[in-house]
């Protein structure tokens, strides 16, 4: 007989989850498979004392990794769009011309505002991270600046557009599952985005002027622009067409997947018939990239990352983490602890932080945001409609503690991929992610003072 788990029993479930994970990998430094995979048996075993059966577990875990499947698809084209962009010289052009363009002591503000527009143009983070953000990590490295601050700048800005695009998957499912009007929910959402990241450009602008003094001198990036040139032919009307090809696509709401493989597509020929490479070298970069040959050591990396075999590591820790959350919450394990808090709130301005907080919970339980938006939309929906706020008020709580905060964990879908394709743990980035950082803080401060929570047009109920 299944049945829901006790208060007590969901917290000492989740607080070893949680335990197993922070000990292994802080304290005795276990690969995160392995701790997942230790996680998976204690939840298991916390299931079949529920009452379900290993046909039902099984089953739990196979649901959550099926809901998942097009972010799967996508792991394995970004693979291949990294690839094919570095042997049609598309990456290289970026780089060439981004490091005359780019004025050191501006690189991070400049970074942050076009992966901010590319973001927003595309509704994908993911494309942003794989395309411009390869490119930025290669200008960064040239200019001498720490990668893990280029990271942070990257993630913020292909985050600010994965929250606020119109186009954007996690935009749309936050809306839709707090039944809010989507431009109310972005409307909304400009209360607390638009101070963020003017914060984050002040920020990126200050570590910009303290980096001009450690940057490469002229002759030095002069250097790598003739190994570049002499690389690869770097035409930008032929070798910028697969980013081309993937922005207009995306800005026509054509499927991401369709987008990027069409992006492939137009990458390979450019690589064939442009580059001079061989049709076996292009293709089998598809699968595993091999290193540059403009003999600068930490560009030849950069130009040998991507393939399908890259994202290897991260797509086996996501099924893992995926079919862990699975599990969490089909046995409510992660509902009945979420529910207890919820109601001992009382004020509004700690509503919006428990939301926010168990967004980034939901994250850290269910290895992605999408069950989380999901999870939450529906656990907070009363208590706001208790407090008269609008739905756009929940989505907007909602997806700035699941969207935003889902980079930030290693093992979440968009953690580990962000890692694996900027060539940075995420513990590395994440305290220059400071668009991730200051939003959550940001809301709550707003909602403390009042300012920002919208009401039913019905309700005549306090704000706080």
């Amino acid at each position: 007989m299944m049945r829901t788990p006790s208060l007590l029993h969901a917290l000492i479930c989740f607080c070893v989850v949680v335990g197993m994970i922070s000990s292994g990998l802080f304290l005795f430094n276990i690969s995160l498979h392995s701790i997942i995979f230790m996680a998976l048996i204690w939840v298991g075993i916390n299931a079949r004392l529920l009452g379900y059966d290993y046909a039902a577990i099984q089953s739990m875990m196979s649901e959550a990794i099926t809901r998942a499947l097009p972010a799967i698809y996508i792991f394995l084209l970004i693979g291949m769009v990294i690839a094919s962009f570095m042997q049609s010289g598309t990456i290289a052009t970026l780089i060439y011309y981004g490091l005359s363009l780019i004025e050191p002591s501006l690189f991070l503000f400049t970074g942050l505002l076009l992966c901010c527009l590319m973001s927003i143009a595309t509704g994908t983070s993911w494309g942003t991270v794989g395309t411009l953000g390869v490119v930025f990590m290669g200008i960064g490295a040239a200019l001498g600046v720490p990668l893990a601050l280029v990271a942070g700048m990257v993630v913020s800005g292909a985050t600010f557009g994965d929250k606020m695009s119109p186009v954007s998957d996690t935009t749309n499912l936050a809306a839709m599952s707090a039944h809010a009007d989507l431009y109310d929910h972005i409307k909304t959402m400009l209360y607390t985005t638009v101070p963020t990241l003017l914060l984050t450009l002040l920020i990126m602008l200050w570590f910009g002027f303290r980096q001009t003094a450690e940057a490469l001198p002229d002759v030095e990036i002069a250097l790598i622009q003739t190994a570049l040139s002499a690389s690869y032919g770097l035409n930008p009307l032929i070798t910028l067409l697969p980013l081309l090809v993937m922005i207009l696509l995306s800005v026509r709401r054509v499927s991401p997947q369709v987008s990027m493989t069409m992006s492939i597509l137009v990458a390979v020929l450019i690589g064939v018939f442009y580059q001079g490479a061989s049709i076996p070298a292009v293709m089998n970069a598809l699968w595993s990239n091999s290193a540059g040959t403009t003999g600068i050591e930490n560009i030849d990396n950069l130009l040998g990352r991507g393939g399908i075999s890259s994202m290897s590591w991260t797509l086996l820790l996501s099924i893992m983490a995926l079919a862990l959350g699975g599990i969490l919450f089909k046995t409510q394990i992660l509902e009945v602890l979420l529910a207890g808090l919820i109601s001992r709130v009382k004020r509004t301005a700690s509503l919006i932080a428990l939301t926010l907080v168990s967004g980034f919970v939901g994250n850290v339980a269910m290895g992605e945001a999408y069950i989380s938006i999901i999870l939450n939309c529906q656990l907070f929906s009363d208590a706001f409609k208790a407090r008269g706020l609008a739905p756009s008020i929940l989505s907007r709580s909602v997806e700035e503690g699941s969207t935003v905060t889902t980079g930030l964990i290693p093992w979440t879908t968009a953690g580990a991929f962000y890692a694996v394709t900027l060539g940075v743990p995420v513990l590395d980035y994440l305290p220059y992610a400071f668009f991730n950082l200051l939003t959550p803080l940001v809301s709550v401060s707003m909602a403390v003072m009042g300012f920002g929570l919208l009401q039913h047009r019905t309700s005549r109920q306090p704000a706080i």
